[in-house]
């Protein structure tokens, strides 16, 4: 919500723009590990769920793009058009979703209640639009597929005490990602970043 975005910016080094930063790419070995780094997550606790979401998708971001890439990549080559017009249409709908949340408080509250849900509207609406195009394969494999991937990677590798710490720097603003971009377009942030936020915010006051 609003109150805690601003705690968030307030932390931000005063008197500049917060310049948005590339996440390193972290090791292949740490992000395919031994298969005890993985574990089902618990569905009975969709906030502890979401928050592994959220950690692993700033922590591997560069890899997860790297991952979209090779994939985008394989089937843009083979439907280079129908590529370019699913990604287009892709990050139309997503910002006008994302603006219409903005302006209505039932769209919001569905958005931060529901991401994967508010996802899904974004990807089936993609989808109707691109099939009167023909492109409804490559849109499948082109962009639901990785993003399925990730989701898939996101939700089953086990949070490191490194993967928490790096991604509190960016929930209280001493850094910003494309993903924390995105992230923060869903409002979308684990509730501890968020309280050590205010409590940085009430700190300073």
């Amino acid at each position: 919500d609003a109150p805690r975005r601003s705690a968030a910016q307030r932390t931000a080094p005063a008197g500049r723009a917060m310049e948005v930063q590339v996440a390193p790419r972290r090791a292949w070995d740490d992000f395919f590990p031994g298969f005890e780094r993985f574990a089902w997550p618990d569905c009975r606790d969709v906030s502890k769920w979401n928050n592994r979401v959220v950690s692993n998708l700033l922590y591997y971001q560069t890899n997860y793009l790297l991952l979209a890439a090779v994939v985008i990549s394989v089937v843009g080559f083979l439907s280079p058009l129908n590529m370019i017009l699913g990604g287009t249409v892709v990050v139309l709908v997503f910002t006008g979703f994302v603006w219409a949340s903005h302006n209505k408080d039932i769209l919001r509250k569905f958005k931060k209640q529901y991401p994967t849900s508010f996802v899904v509207a974004i990807l089936l609406s993609s989808y109707f639009l691109i099939s009167y195009f023909g492109g409804v394969m490559v849109f499948i494999f082109g962009i639901t597929f990785p993003l399925l991937l990730i989701f898939i990677h996101a939700s089953l590798r086990l949070r490191s005490i490194k993967n928490k710490l790096e991604n509190k720097m960016e929930g209280i603003g001493l850094k910003k990602t494309p993903m924390g971009i995105v992230l923060d377009a869903l409002e979308q942030q684990e509730e501890n970043i968020n309280k050590l936020a205010d409590y940085i915010a009430k700190v300073k006051e």
